[in-house]
This record gives structure tokens, C-alpha cells and sequence, in this order.
């Protein structure tokens, strides 16, 4: 469980940087229209957000209340696996060490 949470506090930090680093250099508009015009953009995109819904699938699965949930989805389809790995991290928190009740959430 250690290394989970090491990984998950990497995950964090790695996307801490680099989503300063775009809100700050880059424009979203002009490089969005540029990845977008890419079929290779397109299909990163597409890849990208099936792991954000598979993801948030499972955050609905385990939490307890569904508006934390939505919360959590909302924050995972704009701010990527910052907030994934910031989820992660607290249900390893939360778990106590068991795997299980870190899988599985309420249904544990």
C-alpha cells in the first residue's frame, strides 16, 4: 500500500506541474483547435476520456454519496488524473491499509 500512495502523491505532483505549466504557457483555444485537426489528437482524446469514465465508474461504485461522487467525476473530466491521483490517495487514507475497503469503498 506504501508504494500505491507514493505513486498516487507522484501522480499528483507530476500533474500539479504540468497543468500550471499549460494554464500559464499555453493558449487552449489555438492548441486545442490544432489537437483536434490531428486524427492522432482525436484518437488521444478519445483514449483520454474512456480512462476518465472508466475511472469515474469506479468512484461512483465505491463512494457513499452520489453527490461527492458527481463531484468527483466533474473534477476527473476537467482536471484529468490530477484528481484521479488526489482520489486515490485519500481512499488509500481512508482504508486503513485494507485493500479491500480500498477497491470496494462502501460496498466493503
Amino acid at each position: 500500500m506504501r508504494l500505491a500512495k507514493i505513486v498516487s502523491v507522484l501522480g499528483i505532483f507530476a500533474m500539479t506541474s504540468v497543468l500550471i505549466f499549460g494554464f500559464t504557457r499555453g493558449d487552449f483555444g489555438l492548441d486545442g483547435s490544432k489537437l483536434l485537426a490531428n486524427p492522432w489528437g482525436i484518437v488521444s482524446l478519445v483514449d483520454l476520456y474512456t480512462g476518465f469514465t472508466l475511472f469515474s465508474g469506479w468512484i461512483i461504485y465505491r463512494e457513499k454519496s452520489l453527490p461527492v461522487a458527481v463531484l468527483w467525476t466533474i473534477a476527473m473530466m476537467t482536471l484529468g488524473f490530477f484528481a484521479g491521483s488526489l482520489y486515490a490517495f485519500l481512499a488509500l487514507q481512508t482504508s486503513g491499509g485494507d485493500w479491500r475497503k480500498f477497491w470496494l469503498g462502501k460496498r466493503a
